[in-house]
Formats: C-alpha cells, structure tokens, sequence
C-alpha cells in the first residue's frame, strides 16, 4: 500500500504493508533511533512520538493509520525553541540518567506542555503515566517538566 505522511516537516511516500508497526517503519526505512522499542504493548513509552501534535506510542500505530498525518520524532523536534527549553531544564533538574526513556519523556513533555502549559504535579504525573523509567525515581523528572513550564513561559 501507498501511503503519506509528514514526517519530520518533510513529506514523505513509502510503499509499506499497512499492518507494519510505525515504530518499524522509523528505525528501519527512516533510521530514527531516537524511537525506541521498549516493550512493544504500549506501556512502556520509549516509542512516544507525536502524531499531529498528541503523544502516541508508535509501537501500536500500524502504517495505515498515518496516511495524511503529521509524524514528528525527537530528530526533528530536537531543532525547536522548544526542545531547546526542555533540554536545558532537564539537565538543570538532573532528569536524565542513562537517556534509554528520555526521547519519549520528552515527547511526552512537549504534548502536555502544547495542550497545558502550566501543568499541576498530579497532570504531570498522568501526563507521564505511560512512560517508565527504571533509572530515577520520577521526581527530577517532575521538576525539569515544571522548570520547562516556567522557562518556556510563551512557547507553548
């Protein structure tokens, strides 16, 4: 099947069995490593990408649900104002440790910040509900999504 898409702001054309995971597509026909797969059930969120602006788990996308739609990975989030906010905040809050999580945490990020740019704990924590960490105990986590909040006040 014919299918597509944006991805990355480029639009692109590929010929691909329309029950082939997104996830596959990515890594394999785009070489996209920042997406990962985890746990390939949806529950692990190291696959997060953003399909027109929402946090999805590309590992439970199958290619003919893209046809049309906006894909967008860490590689092209990570040349925004945006992402620049989060890094720095992360960093500032010590978020990261082996970076395994962090390209979904931070897609994640950028989904609740564009949809609430001023999150309470108790939405970040939801927000981050899909998405596991085995290294840190959440709470820099937490505090670099506040310190974005605060430093990218405008952006979102």
């Amino acid at each position: 099947m014919k299918i597509e898409f944006i991805l990355n702001d480029k639009k692109q054309v590929i010929q691909v069995d329309p029950a082939t995971r997104l996830l596959d597509i990515l890594r394999d026909d785009f070489e996209l490593t920042s997406v990962k797969e985890g746990c390939g059930e949806g529950e692990c969120g190291a696959c997060v990408i953003l399909m027109d602006g929402k946090a999805v788990n590309s590992c439970l996308v199958p290619a003919g649900n893209i046809e049309g739609h906006h894909i967008v990975t860490m590689e092209g989030f990570r040349k925004t104002e945006r992402y620049k906010v989060i890094e720095e905040s992360f960093l500032k809050a010590g978020s990261v440790q082996c970076g395994f999580c962090t390209p979904g945490i931070v897609m994640t990020t950028e989904s609740l910040l564009r949809e609430n740019p001023r999150p309470s704990e108790e939405e970040i924590k939801e927000a981050l509900s899909g998405n596991l960490c085995r290294c840190t105990g959440y709470n820099m986590i937490f505090e670099g999504i506040k310190l974005a909040a605060a430093r990218g006040k405008g952006l979102w």
